[in-house]
């Protein structure tokens, strides 16, 4: 031909080469499993809304344990339901709430597996919001407002119950203003000094988190979170966030939801040099899951290219409920 043109099927030609120029590598050592422990004995509760997912009580975790760790996952993300609950979430923070006996756990059973504790207070309140709440009434109706600096003295309790039992890792999801800054200051007062942030810096308001509303029984009773959860709209507004956290003492940033945010995330990477954290969350999963069911995917080949699209994004690690399956089909 008189006009050259480059080649580039020269490097697609074999899997062999394939593999050899393939920029983006995923692999186990990637992944956070997350876990819902519960109250009572015997129970291993499947979420309807996300098949193949389980609420667990403790009796009952040590299968869920062995399972991750020989599958050689190095972390899970613990999320509680405790049996009672009432307006300033005191199950999240006292030293026998259903996180912290879960942390006790597994550090005591597999002390290898990392251990990140969710740092929230919706699954633990009465009223689902993410801290505490004023009810006041306005033109003769009753509304609630989310109290940012009176929150944060609840979470930082929190924070330290959890450090106290074992969590290695602190992942504050509750999107309040100042929590780092709070959270780092009360961990370092009361010793725990060598326990790293992972903060949910860019947290949007999303329609994705449906189905983990069902699996934490933490729908809100009233209003919505878009007071201080992000407008999905936004992508400058992320990187307000994200330096806020980075200069409070951040130890790592995190994009929550990631499959619609990849843009957002990219940038926060290109942006601070902290380790990135996607959140592959409970809506991706269950429309992943639910067209499997049908026939409709291949799950397996859409499940890895999605976990692969948020390390090319630049996640270095990934929480997702797709881990121990992507675990499995990795090792084949």
């Amino acid at each position: 031909m008189s006009v050259p043109f480059t080649r580039h099927r020269r490097l697609r030609q074999s899997a062999a080469i394939r593999s050899m120029v393939r920029e983006t590598v995923l692999n186990s050592a990637d992944f956070i499993q997350p876990i819902y422990v519960t109250f009572g004995t015997g129970v291993k509760q499947e979420i309807s809304s996300m098949p193949g997912v389980y609420r667990f009580s403790l009796d009952r975790l040590e299968e869920e344990l062995k399972e991750i760790s020989e599958l050689g996952i190095p972390a899970v993300l613990l999320f509680g339901i405790p049996e009672t609950k009432d307006s300033v979430g005191t199950s999240a923070f006292v030293d026998d709430g259903i996180v912290q006996e879960a942390t006790r756990l597994i550090k005591s059973r597999y002390p290898e597996l990392l251990v990140v504790a969710d740092t929230c207070l919706c699954e633990f309140t009465d009223h689902g919001h993410c801290g505490m709440v004023h009810m006041h009434e306005h033109d003769g109706e009753v509304c609630g407002e989310v109290l940012n600096d009176e929150s944060l003295e609840v979470l930082v309790r929190t924070a330290v119950s959890q450090a106290r039992a074992g969590a290695d890792i602190i992942a504050p999801s509750n999107m309040m203003d100042g929590f780092v800054q709070a959270i780092r200051q009360g961990l370092d007062l009361e010793g725990f000094s060598h326990i790293p942030i992972m903060s949910y810096s860019v947290k949007y308001a999303s329609a994705f988190y449906g189905p983990f509303r069902e699996a934490a029984d933490s729908a809100p009773q009233f209003g919505d979170r878009k007071s201080y959860q992000m407008d999905p709209a936004n992508a400058r507004e992320a990187l307000r966030e994200a330096e806020s956290d980075v200069l409070e003492g951040a130890d790592m940033l995190m994009v929550k939801p990631s499959l619609s945010y990849l843009d957002v995330m990219r940038t926060i990477k290109d942006q601070f040099d902290l380790p990135m954290v996607a959140y592959n969350v409970s809506g991706e999963y269950a429309m992943v899951k639910a067209a499997a069911l049908q026939g409709w995917i291949d799950e397996k080949a859409m499940v890895l290219e999605i976990l692969t699209s948020m390390k090319r994004a630049g996640a270095d690690m990934i929480i997702t409920y797709s881990a121990k399956d992507a675990a499995r089909w990795l090792k084949q």
